[in-house]
């Protein structure tokens, strides 16, 4: 079967129209709320610029002085898994939908890393939370539907091997395994656009 891969969504543009209502108190004044967001704008910066270390820095000397900042610690969370280190990257997400229930960026992204990871069950459960907090949220509902056939295909391998003479599984991996297939440009794309 094809690499199994799902997006990790990598705009904040959702994010920051759900969290600023929860995580902005409101003694926040204009200059503090600008100063957030430069620094997000800049932590963004330096990990695109392929200075990942200085951003990671930034991110964290952020979070030391306003640690409950949801936009920057999701940054933190896209760019550490983006770096392959994904269990620092799920303990922010599942640390973030545990604070915030109801955003589904936060469950999209810790069930692409389990995805990742091989725990189609577990990505399913977290998927299947992102679409409760957002129904509206295409990129959880594809995901989810890729995890449903990563499971189907699973299913099917374990059930041919048991029963080899079963010529319909055959078929039914090979339909999964075809909803794999990608096309090579296709598969390099970063998401884009908020609803990626």
């Amino acid at each position: 079967m094809a690499r199994f891969r799902l997006l990790i969504t990598i705009t904040l543009w959702a994010v920051s129209c759900c969290v600023a209502a929860q995580s902005t108190p409101s003694s926040l004044t204009g200059a503090q709320s600008s100063q957030a967001t430069s620094a997000i704008a800049e932590v963004h910066r330096l990990h695109y610029a392929g200075q990942t270390a200085a951003a990671l820095a930034k991110a964290d000397a952020h979070l030391a002085s306003k640690p409950n900042d949801a936009q920057m610690r999701f940054l933190k969370g896209v760019i550490l898994a983006e770096v392959q280190r994904s269990s620092e990257a799920i303990a922010i997400f599942q640390k973030l939908v545990d604070d915030y229930p109801d955003l589904a960026e936060p469950y999209n992204n810790l069930a692409a890393l389990y995805a990742a990871d091989g725990d189609y069950a577990r990505a399913r459960i977290t998927l299947e939370q992102a679409v409760r907090a957002n129904p509206s949220y295409a990129t959880a509902h594809e995901n989810l539907g890729d995890v449903y056939a990563a499971l189907a295909s699973q299913s099917y391998a374990r059930a041919q091997k048991l029963e080899p003479a079963n010529g319909a599984l055959e078929s039914k991996l090979a339909l999964v395994r075809e909803l794999f297939k990608r096309k090579p440009e296709a598969a390099a794309a970063p998401a884009s656009g908020a609803s990626k």
